[in-house]
């Protein structure tokens, strides 16, 4: 338990100080004072003070945050020419996206690691065995994970979908199968008679096997770094799009006064941090990917206190030609705050009920998973 929160709490606290780290140095760089640079949240239990920033470390150990000067409207503006709400809008734009920019080279970081040491998947026109389920006529036949389909029923296979038609059409029949397999570094040839079932199992299929035309390529050491960013880069795509979707089905769930089944948070984000970190080192950087282009885009919504909220108020200053009063934005922002912390609170208590009403973690991870 001790060990899954230190994990849970180092996870988070890279995920929001890397956020973090990118507001620091695009205001540095652009002349905004930063006052503060905090890991963790106050109180504060130790601070030293190098140059004009002061570097804290706080009692909750849950990420960190970045103080610039004159950042709110409720803010003693000292020197004008280093205050954020002085600066341009272009600039106060680079500031505020350059944390949702931080978590996505984060993303982009965690997953080229994970193809450059697992390997990259590459399309081959082999149809091999990825799993048996036991009690199906694969099993029965002998089929092993990792055994090639060469012939079924004297038609060769190149593609998961020409197999998957062979089999349909074959139901019910008695059908042949030869296959290549290799044992202790041997290739054999193995044929076997099977007959796929004609209403089999939900989730099984007439077989009971999962097949997959797909293997594991692992390029010359040099090259790998290069298809790790770039299979990487796809991998951040393809969850930005995901968390997307998931996004819009959530407010369309919302609108039509349902209770979305697919949210979660710091629970579940828990439990299923710890379930990774038990899989391994790969499979916990793969996670932090995930959550780290889910922080990217939650933080990117058009809401108060948000970043997207901020850039909201920046575009409106834009169509409107001036400045939205500072006071009434840094109270829309604190309003937006104290609703995101009751929605949090609203959300923590139901993964608590879920976690004792899906009988432990396994049935929890599976009801978020589903």
């Amino acid at each position: 338990m001790l060990g899954s929160i230190l994990i849970f709490i180092f996870v988070l606290s890279l995920l929001v100080l890397v956020h973090e780290f990118g507001h620091f140095i695009v205001a540095r760089l652009s002349g905004v004072w930063v006052e503060e640079f905090g890991f963790g949240l106050p109180p504060r239990i130790w601070g030293k003070k190098i140059g004009e920033t002061v570097y804290s470390v706080n009692l909750l150990p849950f990420g960190g945050f970045v103080r610039l000067h004159g950042e709110t409207g409720s803010d003693e503006i000292k020197n004008p020419k280093a205050a954020f709400l002085e600066k341009p809008k272009k600039v106060r734009v680079a500031i505020v996206i350059a944390g949702v920019v931080m978590n996505f080279i984060l993303a982009l970081v965690a997953f080229s690691l994970v193809y450059s040491t697992q390997g990259i998947p590459r399309e081959t026109e082999n149809v091999h065995v990825l799993d048996v389920a036991p009690g199906t006529p694969a099993q029965g036949a002998g089929l092993m994970p990792e055994d090639i389909f060469k012939l079924v029923d004297n038609e060769r296979i190149t593609s998961v979908d020409q197999f998957i038609n062979v089999i349909e059409e074959n139901k019910g029949k008695r059908i042949k199968f030869e296959m290549e397999r290799v044992e202790n570094g041997e290739t054999k040839d193995i044929t076997t008679f099977l007959t796929p079932r004609e209403s089999p199992p939900e989730g099984e299929g007439p077989l009971g096997v999962v097949i997959s035309q797909t293997e594991i390529y692992y390029p010359p050491l040099w090259q790998r770094p290069i298809y790790g960013v770039y299979f990487g880069a796809k991998e951040s795509y393809f969850w930005g799009k995901t968390v997307i979707v998931g996004l819009v089905n959530i407010v369309n769930q919302l609108l039509s006064g349902q209770t979305p089944e697919d949210l979660t948070g710091p629970v579940g984000v828990y439990v299923v941090t710890a379930e990774a970190a038990k899989v391994g080192v790969v499979a916990l950087i793969n996670f932090i990917g995930i959550l780290s282009v889910n922080l990217a885009i939650f933080n990117i919504i058009p809401f108060p206190a948000l970043d997207g909220g901020r850039l909201l108020f920046i575009g409106l200053e834009g169509i409107l030609g001036r400045k939205i009063l500072p006071r009434v934005e840094a109270v829309v922002h604190s309003v937006g705050l104290i609703i995101l912390l009751l929605l949090i609170a609203a959300i923590t208590a139901r993964d608590i009920s879920r976690l004792i009403t899906s009988g432990g973690v396994t049935g929890f991870v599976n009801s978020i998973l589903k």
